[in-house]
């Protein structure tokens, strides 16, 4: 379903609280502007939807009460696609969410059409979700990482490193990314002076400083992350090239087990690893034509477990 259409099922779920909500709060909450989120409570009245907005410190966009609110308005794959979302609560590594999925669900079942609420009852009485044991972090700390990213506000925070030792951190906050088991901040560390990733699930005693930063020349967020899942933690950084599309070996690699890049007409693959043996059944395993760029302890295993195997299985 299409990326509005999402949002404005959000921010619906959000104005049922029945109390009035800020507007830099809802917007860090949907990651948009604020201009974006004025476009949206346009499009929400409307639709027919009595939305209130009130100025100063105790105000906020409220949702009108009455029995005259209109259904929302989704075909049945967008409701689908809401269904099942709201239905795997526990994916998304935000604490609490498995309450708050059912508690979502009601309080937007009652905006839909009647034949498209029955379509998902019984979808939802069908469907369960395996319980995955993911690092959470509390909905509220991903809220401030958010909205410092939008008004660039610089944080700090206390972090617990992979190794176990923690410190105090003072970075220039600019993503948030979220990948299959955490969350990750994207930002500028101002005491190292270079970019880092953090997961958010380590870190503690998050503060708001009050001052803002100019915004730096920002790095593809997606490939920095990547590389601290797939490389950083491992003994040895593999890179190779395979005689495939990056397209097709895309559909063989897990996003999260290396980086597939494209290579003129090949894909080179990047990943971390700690056992050669593993990384060469790896590569194998692919079935496609590999040349192995580094590390040269990979080439030198390659040979040997080729020479290996002509000596035990090759003509006699």
């Amino acid at each position: 379903m299409s990326d509005a259409a999402v949002r404005l099922l959000r921010l619906l779920g959000l104005l049922t609280s029945g109390r009035g909500l800020p507007g830099p709060g809802l917007a860090a909450e949907l990651g948009v502007s604020e201009r974006t989120l004025r476009r949206d409570m346009g499009r929400l009245r409307s639709l027919g939807y009595a939305i209130a907005a009130a100025p100063g410190a105790g105000g906020g966009y409220r949702l009108g009460s009455g029995p005259s609110l209109p259904p929302l308005p989704l075909d049945r794959s967008e409701t689908m696609a809401v269904a099942v979302t709201l239905g795997a609560p526990a994916q998304t590594g935000v604490a609490g969410s498995e309450a708050a999925g059912p508690t979502s669900a009601a309080k937007l079942d009652w905006l839909l059409p009647a034949h498209l609420r029955r379509q998902v009852a019984t979808l939802r009485a069908t469907t369960l979700s395996l319980d995955r044991t993911h690092p959470t972090v509390p909905a509220e700390r991903l809220v401030v990482l958010a909205e410092c990213c939008h008004v660039r506000e610089k944080v700090q925070f206390g972090y617990r490193a992979g190794d176990g030792t923690s410190g105090r951190r003072r970075v220039e906050p600019y993503r948030l990314v979220a990948t299959e088991q955490s969350w990750y901040l994207v930002a500028h560390d101002l005491d190292r002076v270079a970019w880092r990733t953090f997961r958010v699930d380590r870190m503690f005693d998050l503060e708001r400083t009050g001052h803002t930063f100019i915004p730096r020349n920002l790095p593809d967020p997606g490939r920095l992350v990547a590389q601290a899942v797939t490389v950083a933690p491992y003994r040895y950084r593999v890179v190779v090239e395979v005689a495939a599309s990056a397209q097709m070996v895309s559909t063989l690699v897990p996003a999260g087990a290396s980086m597939v890049e494209p290579a003129g007409a090949r894909a080179r693959l990047t990943f971390g690893a700690n056992r050669l043996d593993w990384t060469a059944a790896f590569l194998i395993d692919l079935g496609l034509p590999f040349v192995v760029q580094e590390p040269p302890e990979l080439r030198e295993h390659l040979l040997e477990l080729g020479r290996r195997l002509v000596a035990t299985n090759g003509e006699g």
